[in-house]
């Protein structure tokens, strides 16, 4: 009998980190995970909101774990910021960037570089070179009027040691700095999961969010009407699940036992 909540699932949005790997350690076999995943016919896009790699950097990583996925089907939170800028600014610009090559590349393709005055907006992302001149320029220039993005809220960052740092803390300083809260262009906002559905083809009741943060994934995927999947393999715990309103369509330990779950349909 078909599960009711994987009747309609055509196509699958998957975290990155804390889904498929522990910075440097994979979770469960990827090349048979992807195997399993285009076994069973199901579209997917790797949607994540860390900023600090490019899509390609993430092709390399995820081929050093054995995994072949194309560029075209990874997506991260520095591309939604990009995107979000180009609506307001289409003909680029200068912009004050605090983050990594994945921030800077994304919005280099569009048209919008680096620069310490006259800015268009402020993008704030995790930053690993994070320094005091850093946050003081960028308080600065918030607290002078220039809009302030960011490209995602998660406060912690999953490594194989423990929970380091993420993009929130650094916007935790900035904010407590200036009183002023961020655009969000990554989970939970709406304009990362867009992006992957219109790549995908799907509709929010045929596309699964899945993911290991209940406050990012998935309430972003709630957020959409997307039905959502947490795996306990990163972040959030079994009792933050069974807290959470509305309840999350499925929880299981990891990725692989989610595909289990559709093999067995």
């Amino acid at each position: 009998m078909i599960d009711p909540r994987l009747k309609n699932i055509k196509a699958l949005i998957l975290d990155m980190d804390g889904v498929l790997w522990r910075e440097s350690a994979a979770i469960g076999n990827l090349p048979a995970i992807f195997e399993q995943i285009e076994r069973l016919g199901l579209k997917y896009i790797l949607a994540t909101n860390n900023a600090t790699r490019t899509p390609l950097m993430y092709v390399d990583k995820l081929a050093g774990f054995g995994a072949q996925v194309a560029e075209q089907r990874i997506i991260n939170s520095a591309m939604a910021v990009a995107h979000l800028l180009s609506r307001k600014h289409p003909q680029g610009g200068p912009v004050y960037i605090f983050g990594e090559t994945g921030l800077v590349q994304a919005l280099e393709e569009v048209g919008f570089y680096h620069a310490e005055k006259d800015c268009l907006a402020i993008i704030a992302s995790m930053d690993r070179k994070i320094s005091f001149d850093k946050l003081r320029r960028a308080t600065l220039l918030i607290r002078s009027g220039v809009p302030f993005y960011a490209t995602n809220p998660d406060r912690t960052f999953p490594t194989p040691e423990g929970l380091i740092p993420g993009a929130g803390a650094i916007l935790a300083a900035l904010e407590t700095a200036t009183d002023v809260h961020p655009i969000i262009a990554g989970k939970p906002g709406p304009t990362l999961y867009e992006f992957a559905m219109e790549r995908l083809g799907t509709t929010p009741a045929e596309t699964l969010a899945v993911g290991d943060r209940i406050e990012t994934d998935i309430l972003g995927g709630q957020r959409l009407g997307c039905p959502t999947a947490l795996v306990l393999s990163g972040i959030s715990t079994l009792a933050e699940a069974e807290q959470h309103t509305p309840p999350i369509n499925l929880v299981l330990p990891d990725l692989q036992s989610l595909l289990d779950l559709f093999d067995a349909n």
